[in-house]
């Protein structure tokens, strides 16, 4: 690996975001998991969970639309939604879903500083309601259009551009955010040479 090459990675460690993932449940088209993956590369968001319970498990994604973004994300995939939410409780304070309903929280009144997992619904459906039961709270993205609703890939990449815009803007891009044993095994992961370790 070329000293540029590992400054590189070392940096992209030293940004991801240790208390942000974003969930999608039963999305069935490929090329828009592998969009919601690169966008999530794109922010420093490190885990990413697939929770199926309504459609085969996915055994690919859209490569084009990832850009091999899957390569450097950690992907959690459940078929069991309590398991999933057990998993995510393990890891991060908050569940919200998006859904339309009058009760949502406008998107750009969460604090997505907060240790925060985001969860995304099927394409045509949206979320299942035990999911929803299972969350913290329900938010939804500001429209005022006609269709109000936004593509899967789309909607989460205005959220989670949202959340990159208030935590860059709270100092959490400034230091590492990851555990460092966690840093040290996606070092390994990505194919870090032990003398550039930090």
């Amino acid at each position: 690996m070329t000293p540029e090459r590992s400054s590189k990675l070392t940096s992209v460690l030293n940004h991801r975001q240790a208390g942000l993932t974003v969930v999608m449940e039963n999305i069935e088209d490929p090329h828009n998991v592998s969009a919601v993956m690169r966008t999530c590369d794109a922010v420093g968001i490190q885990d990413l969970y697939i929770l199926t319970t309504k459609i085969p498990k996915h055994k690919r994604w859209g490569y084009r639309s990832s850009s091999s973004a899957a390569k450097w994300l950690t992907v959690h995939q459940f078929t069991n939604t309590e398991e999933c939410v057990e998993a995510l409780r393990k890891n991060y304070d908050k569940i919200y879903t998006t859904h339309l309903a009058t009760e949502s929280t406008g998107l750009y009144e969460l604090d997505l500083t907060q240790s925060m997992a985001l969860v995304f619904g099927n394409e045509h459906g949206g979320l299942s309601d035990e999911i929803r039961q299972l969350a913290d709270g329900n938010f939804c993205i500001p429209q005022v259009g006609i269709i109000r609703s936004l593509n899967i890939s789309v909607a989460c990449a205005v959220t989670v551009y949202e959340a990159f815009r208030q935590r860059q803007a709270a100092g959490m891009y400034g230091q590492a955010s990851l555990p460092v044993q966690r840093i040290n095994e996606l070092r390994e992961e990505w194919g870090f040479e032990d003398d550039s370790r930090q």
